[in-house]
């Protein structure tokens, strides 16, 4: 990918740049499916993790759990969940919004104090589109989207899966991003478009 390619992936509609990444271990907990969507969910974070290596946790010491899913048929069940309105601020009014707009999706992050992600929430309600969704290609969709903090546009046009006969994988060009995102000579956070130049040369150096 060139730099301006990659650039576009983290500029967001207001025009600015943000990156980050994860800068503590992710430990997972998925909500509202059964156990073999579980497996399908886990296996996807544990390529991921692979392809960037990024570790695995068991438990975060400050949160417990920092990425949680959850899986579900209407926004109005949130509220029911118990403790969710702590998790989530101004909860209602979040609802109320994504409810007009009909949506079937959405992530909250929580940063550290350097800007790198200490917490991602998904909340995936399950309305007829995705539902007919393979739970493979959902999940390694959510998982991809939610180990960097792309732009709110990145992957409206283009998706970051692609299709190799019948198995759901990763682009390439964005496999070769997240490795290059997670190199540990580049920082968790970065507010600067030339950071966008730095990516392009680490996907240089590792092909």
């Amino acid at each position: 990918m060139q730099a301006d390619e990659i650039e576009a992936l983290f500029t967001r509609s207001d025009g600015s740049y943000a990156f980050a990444r994860w800068g503590r271990p992710v430990a997972p907990v998925v909500f509202g499916v059964d156990d073999a969507t579980l497996v399908v969910v886990k296996g996807a974070l544990e390529a991921v993790m692979v392809l960037t290596g990024h570790q695995m946790a068991e438990t975060d010491p400050e949160l417990g759990s920092n990425f949680m899913m959850f899986f579900f048929r209407d926004w109005a069940e949130l509220p029911e969940v118990t403790g969710m309105d702590r998790l989530v601020p101004e909860l209602d009014t979040l609802i109320g919004k994504l409810q007009t707009a009909e949506a079937n999706q959405y992530r909250l992050f929580r940063f550290d104090e350097d800007g790198a992600i200490k917490a991602c929430f998904v909340f995936l309600r399950m309305d007829t589109h995705l539902s007919d969704v393979s739970a493979e290609t959902l999940a390694l969709s959510q998982v991809v989207q939610s180990v960097l903090l792309w732009s709110d546009l990145a992957f409206r046009e283009t998706s970051p899966l692609a299709v190799a006969g019948e198995t759901t994988i990763l682009r390439p060009e964005i496999a070769a991003l997240l490795r290059a995102a997670y190199d540990p000579v580049l920082p968790g956070m970065a507010q600067d478009a030339s950071h966008a130049l730095r990516l392009a040369a680490r996907i240089g150096v590792a092909h």
